[in-house]
């Protein structure tokens, strides 16, 4: 039994929520760094205040993942999770830009980041549940689409606050101002509304169709998916040498090298990745083999060739990524601007103008994405997210020897091509490789390889621009242009078949 394919219009429907979700992220993204300089944040703290974002999608994306793969109820399978998620995330940006000290921001961005994934991470599975394998680049283009026709928004909205509707975007010291407030305020709404109208607007199918799809599915494989349980001791042994690689580093770096508040996270995560694989062994032993913990760990040692493959295309990406999204605003204000005083009407002049600059790359995207699935139908996907992966890395690369502000729009370009790529062909190349029954908890998994590269990041990039940099953060996105273009390399070692 084959999926019946759906109208434009139905893959529309199904993908209007991430217009939603794109405007907590692009409010994120574009103003978080602000609010924390504004609150007194020092230039090396910001990738350690940060790095609550990739570690709540860490542990929150496979959970969802696993959860609603076994849920189903009145709006279905994936789309109590879109609600909830949205609720809790329109709470978050009405309270973030409030926020009276840089540790309440940072606690805020935990539950803002937090709230957002339990919203997202089912989209991703729900266009894998939904649409059969010819349309799932088109579910994900369209995804792009939406994502960065909200970001173009979401992005400007500090701009358009002050130079449309006069609302001021200077304040006192340590204050937030009303621009960015009133921002956060529309965006929340705009997050709520967008999730509704896909929870009411799209349907899912029930367990029975499901089952029946997966049979079909499972019977057009030769390589069926193996249920079988890891060996507890191959975990008891993986687990140990992640403990103690987790520790040992963490007592080199402190006694000997070099510590702070990132590479402990990053170290004490690797310790604690072995402490949950002798859990594991232990639980195996017991017979639980029914816990989330057990059947989450085996899939990720069971993951798909494809799956792997992409993980280290997925590393270099989204760590060039980060180290945009975290070092744009103080680069362009200092590096372009020359401005250090965040009080300053030439600072709030040059961070309104990185919004603008994440919206031209957020625009870009949304139009190349219906492009992208007519490139990838006439070549491949993985030559469109090889050329779109180059292009990235070098408009990031750009930033350094540009001094006019109004040719960085230029080098966003090349950045929104990226950005359009990486949203759409990677998991169009995933989806195909999947088992039905294991999208879900597999699609959260994924997220391992977009965030861990975040959480590397953050554990590195504050020392290096502290350290190495001198402070600059322009260095930072040279080396996160870098890291881009490594992955457009790792791109042709990946195997694309449905």
């Amino acid at each position: 039994m084959k999926k019946p394919r759906l109208s434009f219009w139905q893959i529309w429907n199904m993908s209007f929520g991430f217009l939603g979700i794109q405007f907590g992220f692009a409010l994120q993204n574009a103003n978080v760094s602000r609010i924390f300089e504004t609150l007194g944040a020092s230039i090396d703290e910001i990738p350690i205040l940060w790095i609550a974002a990739p570690v709540t999608g860490l542990i929150i994306q496979p959970i969802i993942g696993h959860m609603s793969d076994k849920t189903w109820g009145r709006l279905g399978r994936r789309r109590p999770y879109f609600l909830v998620g949205a609720i809790l995330a329109t709470a978050a940006l009405f309270v973030m830009p409030n926020s009276p000290t840089l540790w309440v921001a940072a606690g805020m961005l935990w539950i803002l980041d937090a709230s957002i994934n339990i919203s997202m991470e089912p989209f991703r599975a729900f266009v894998g549940d939904v649409l059969p394998a010819e349309q799932r680049t088109m579910g994900f283009s369209m995804q792009s689409f939406f994502i960065g026709t909200g970001a173009i928004v979401a992005s400007a909205l500090p701009y358009v606050m002050t130079n449309w509707f006069g609302i001021s975007n200077v304040a006192p010291e340590g204050f937030i101002p009303p621009s960015v407030k009133f921002s956060f305020y529309i965006g929340g709404a705009a997050f709520l509304g967008a999730v509704l109208w896909t929870v009411l607007k799209s349907k899912e199918y029930s367990p029975e169709e499901m089952k029946k799809f997966q049979d079909a599915e499972a019977a057009s494989k030769a390589d069926r998916y193996d249920e079988t349980l890891i060996e507890s001791s191959r975990m008891f042994k993986n687990g140990s040498l992640f403990l103690s690689l987790g520790l040992a580093l963490f007592l080199v770096f402190y006694f000997f090298i070099y510590m702070d508040y990132g590479l402990g996270v990053f170290f004490g995560g690797v310790a604690i990745y072995g402490i949950l694989q002798i859990m594991v062994g232990i639980f195996t032993n017991q017979k639980k083999t029914k816990s989330g913990l057990v059947v989450i760990i085996n899939d990720l040692y069971k993951m798909p060739k494809t799956m792997v493959q992409l993980a280290y295309v997925q590393f270099f990406s989204w760590f060039a990524l980060f180290a945009m999204w975290i070092y744009t605003t103080p680069a362009v204000t200092r590096h372009v601007y020359g401005a250090t005083d965040t009080a300053s009407a030439l600072y709030n002049e040059g961070a309104d103008w990185v919004g603008i600059l994440m919206a031209v790359y957020n625009g870009f995207a949304a139009i190349m994405a219906f492009l992208l699935i007519w490139l990838a139908n006439r070549t491949s996907r993985k030559t469109v997210h090889m050329i779109s992966l180059m292009f990235g890395g070098l408009g990031l690369m750009s930033f350094y020897f540009i001094k006019d502000p109004n040719l960085l729009l230029v080098s966003e370009l090349g950045i929104g091509l990226a950005w359009a790529s990486i949203l759409a062909m990677p998991y169009a190349i995933l989806a195909g490789s999947l088992p039905q029954h294991k999208m879900g908890v597999y699609m959260g998994i994924f997220n391992f390889f977009i965030v861990i590269p975040q959480i590397t990041a953050a554990a590195i990039l504050g020392f290096f621009v502290k350290s190495l940099f001198a402070g600059e953060a322009i260095y930072a996105l040279m080396l996160g242009g870098i890291s881009m273009i490594i992955a457009a390399f790792l791109v042709l070692q990946v195997k694309d078949e449905d």
